[in-house]
């Protein structure tokens, strides 16, 4: 063999460990980020399979105009009371802000809802601009998307 031939096949050797040693980090960093992304929607599925609440009920007392919702802890995971979306009658109210009180098991200095504990959620009136009435409807959505609904009652006094 010729000079040429050798310094040829000595190039795209090189070549060939160049291209190797570039696509194999890209090619390893995109699997790992596959796998974590599928481990992530595994945890979420799971999540949301462990999770589940009831609305008890929904009172609205007329005369002090206060929504009340009850709502129990069915599941095995335990949930954060001020990280829950309340929509009454088509309007977001921020459970953990100021626009509501958030009462567990008669407890409200806790958030955490755990299993067979109740959380009572109470709204005033005055902190939404949707009239509250009977048949309006509640929905209560925990963090893992996880929701439930019921419709009010009104009741007096």
């Amino acid at each position: 063999m010729g000079v040429s031939v050798s310094a040829s096949t000595a190039i795209i050797v090189a070549g060939l460990f160049f291209a190797f040693t570039t696509f194999y980090p890209v090619a390893a960093n995109g699997l790992d980020r596959v796998s974590d992304a599928q481990q992530g929607v595994n945890e979420r599925a799971l999540e949301r399979q462990n999770t589940d609440f009831r609305v008890t009920n929904a009172t609205f007392d007329t005369s002090t105009e206060i929504l009340t919702i009850n709502a129990t802890n069915e599941g095995s995971l335990g949930l954060v009371a001020d990280d829950a979306t309340l929509v009454v009658g088509n309007e977001y109210v921020d459970v953990g802000g100021a626009n509501a009180d958030t009462i567990v098991d008669g407890d409200a200095d806790t958030a955490l809802w755990l299993g067979d504990e109740t959380l009572t959620v109470r709204v005033d009136q005055g902190n939404t601009t949707t009239t509250i009435g009977d048949g309006t409807r509640v929905v209560l959505v925990v963090e893992s998307g996880v929701r439930d609904a019921a419709t009010v009652t009104e009741v007096s006094g």
